[in-house]
C-alpha cells in the first residue's frame, strides 16, 4: 500500500488528528463501556420533523434527516472520535496525488433487499450529485468530481478537478451515502446500513429494524428505533423526564439542572463548531454597506451573549467559523469586541440614520430571539432603530432565511474547514447566507485543497479566517456546545463534534442496559 493509502490499521494506529479534525479529551475509548448487550427499543426526539423528510441522502438539510440517513445507510468511509476518516463500505482508499483515488471496496456486503454492493452502485450514488435534478446538498462539493469509472465489481478510479486530501473525510458525510445503482423512488430506505426501514411517515416519524444481516459483526445492537419531532424544547425535556422518550436531541442550557435532577436521566456536552450568526446581505441595502457590517459586528456582546443565553455552554467566536480548538485555528487575529462608540461611528458612516429597519429571528436559529433583542437594546443606545421581528420556527428555513437583509442563519459543525467555507462562504455556493463574493478567498479555497504541507495549509486557512471576520456579512458570536437529554441505561456514547446524537450516527453504536 502507497502512502497516501487509507487503510483499518493505518489509521487507528495513527496517532493525532486528521487536517480537517477536531481535538476530543485523551482516554475517550477507555470510557466506553466494553460488552454491548443486544435488544430493547429506544425513541428518540430530534428537535422537529417535516413534511419534507427526505429518504434521499442527498437531499438531507435537517438533524432528523441525518439521523435517518446514518440509519439506513452506509458511507465510503466513517468518522471516528476524532474525526478521523476511517473505512466504512470502502476497504481502502489511496492517492499519490491527493487528486486521483483508488477505491477498494470491502467484499460481502448487501443492501437490505439482499443485492450486492458493487462499484456500479458508488458510482451512481456519487455522480448524481452533480446532477441538478437531483438538488443535492452538497452539489456545490460534488463538483470537483471530474469523472469515476469501474476497474471491476469492487474497484473504483475518481478523479477530482484538483487535490484534495481531504477526500476520505468528504465521503463521510450522510449526504455521500451509497445507494442501490438506479434508485431514484426512495421510498423503502434501501440501504446497506444498520437497520431496516419499518415505517416512515414525513413529519410525524421513522422506525427502523435491526437488520440482522448488518455487514459490522455484532451490530447494531438495539432492535428497534424509533425516531420522532418535538419541535419546543422544553415539551422535549419533558417528554425525556416522563420516559416518553430515551434522547432529547438539543437541551437548552436553561433546562439542564431540570435534567440533571433526576437521577435516571443525565445531559452530555460537547464542544463543538456549532453557531448561530448574524446575517447581513451583501446583495441588498442597506446591510452590503461595509459601514453597517462592521458597526454591527460591534454591537455583539460576545461574552453577554455566552453567559446569559448559553449558562457558558459556549465558546467565544471571533466572526468566523473555525473554532479556537480546531487545529487550523488563527490565533493572531484581534478578538472583536463590543464597542458603543466604534458601531456608532461605523453606523453613521453607513447613512443609517433612525431608518426602521427589520432583524428577522426565530426559535428555529437557536438563541437568535433573544441575540436580536440585545441587538436592539445596544442599537438603540448609538441610533440605530432595529425593529425585531419574531417568526414561528416552522418554515423558517425556506420562508425566511436568507431572504431579508438583517437575519439570522443556525450553521451545523462540518468535519473540515474545507466544508465549512465551501458550502457557507464560496461566492457561488448555494448557502452563502450573506452573498458575500470575494474572489481572493475562493482562489485560497482552491489553493488550500492541493497543498501538501501542513504548515502551509494552515496559514491559507488563516488568510480565508481574516477575510471572513473583516469583510463578510456574517456576525459570529458564540460557538455553542451541544447539550443532549439521555436515559441513563443508555451506553455506548461518546462526543461527536459534529453534531448532537453523536454526530446524528449514534443508532449502530448504542446499547441498552437495565
Amino acid at each position: 500500500m502507497d502512502d497516501g493509502a487509507l487503510s483499518r490499521r493505518a489509521l487507528l494506529g495513527a496517532m493525532g488528528i486528521s487536517a480537517g479534525g477536531l481535538l476530543l479529551p485523551v482516554g475517550l475509548e477507555a470510557a466506553v463501556p466494553r460488552r454491548p448487550r443486544q435488544g430493547g427499543r429506544i425513541r428518540a426526539a430530534c428537535i422537529g420533523l417535516s413534511t419534507a423528510d427526505t429518504l434521499d441522502p442527498a437531499k438531507g438539510s435537517l438533524s432528523s434527516d441525518y439521523v435517518r440517513h446514518f440509519m439506513l445507510y452506509n458511507c465510503l468511509t466513517e468518522l471516528d472520535p476524532s474525526l478521523r476518516a476511517i473505512p466504512s463500505l470502502a476497504e481502502s482508499l489511496s492517492s499519490n496525488d491527493q487528486a486521483m483515488w483508488h477505491i477498494r471496496l470491502r467484499k460481502g456486503v448487501t443492501f437490505h433487499n439482499g443485492k450486492p454492493l458493487t462499484s456500479a452502485d458508488v458510482i451512481y450514488s456519487l455522480f448524481r450529485h452533480k446532477n441538478p435534478a437531483t438538488g443535492s446538498k452538497l452539489a456545490t462539493i460534488a463538483e470537483q468530481f471530474k469523472s469515476i469509472r469501474a476497474n471491476g465489481p469492487l474497484d473504483i478510479v475518481l478523479q477530482l478537478d484538483g487535490p484534495n486530501a481531504d477526500l476520505p473525510v468528504i465521503l463521510a458525510q450522510s449526504h455521500f451515502s451509497i445507494i442501490p445503482n438506479g434508485e431514484k423512488q426512495f421510498t423503502g430506505g434501501n440501504g446497506t446500513g444498520p437497520y431496516k426501514l419499518a415505517a416512515f411517515t414525513p413529519g410525524v416519524r421513522t422506525l427502523g429494524r435491526r437488520n440482522t444481516n448488518y455487514w459490522k459483526p455484532g451490530r447494531p445492537y438495539l432492535d428497534e428505533i424509533e425516531l420522532i419531532g418535538i419541535p419546543d424544547e422544553v415539551s422535549r425535556v419533558n417528554a425525556l423526564l416522563s420516559g416518553d422518550i430515551h434522547m432529547a436531541l438539543a437541551v437548552n442550557p436553561r433546562s439542564t439542572k431540570r435534567v440533571a435532577a433526576s437521577p435516571r436521566h443525565i445531559v452530555r456536552e460537547t464542544p463543538s463548531a456549532l453557531y448561530t450568526n448574524l446575517i447581513m446581505r451583501q446583495d441588498q441595502l442597506p446591510t452590503s454597506n461595509p459601514h453597517f457590517v462592521l458597526g454591527m459586528k460591534h454591537l455583539i456582546d460576545r461574552p453577554l451573549i455566552k453567559r446569559a443565553l448559553f449558562r457558558n455552554y459556549a465558546t467565544i467566536a471571533n466572526d468566523h467559523p473555525i473554532p479556537p480548538f480546531h487545529p487550523y485555528y488563527r490565533n493572531d487575529l484581534p478578538q472583536t469586541v463590543m464597542d458603543l462608540d466604534r458601531a456608532k461611528w461605523h453606523l453613521q458612516r453607513a447613512g443609517i440614520g433612525q431608518t426602521r429597519l427589520p432583524l428577522y429571528a426565530s426559535p428555529a436559529a437557536e438563541g437568535s430571539v433573544d441575540m436580536a433583542s440585545v441587538l436592539q437594546e445596544y442599537g438603540a443606545r448609538v441610533g440605530l432603530n432595529l425593529a425585531v421581528n419574531r417568526v414561528p420556527a416552522d418554515g423558517y428555513w425556506s420562508t425566511h432565511w436568507m431572504k431579508h437583509p438583517l437575519g439570522f442563519g443556525n450553521t451545523n459543525p462540518r468535519p473540515t474547514a474545507d466544508l465549512i467555507f465551501s458550502l457557507f462562504y464560496k461566492s457561488d455556493a448555494a448557502w452563502n447566507e450573506s452573498g458575500w463574493k470575494n474572489p481572493r478567498f475562493d482562489r485560497l479555497l482552491l489553493e488550500a485543497r492541493g497543498e501538501a504541507d501542513n504548515g502551509r495549509r494552515k496559514q491559507i486557512y488563516g488568510d480565508m479566517q481574516g477575510l471572513v471576520r473583516q469583510y463578510c456579512g456574517s456576525g459570529i458570536p458564540v460557538f455553542i456546545s451541544l447539550l443532549d437529554g439521555y436515559d441513563r441505561r443508555l451506553k455506548g456514547w461518546y462526543p461527536v463534534p459534529l453534531g448532537g446524537f453523536m454526530g446524528y450516527a449514534f443508532a449502530e453504536h448504542l446499547w441498552w442496559e437495565d
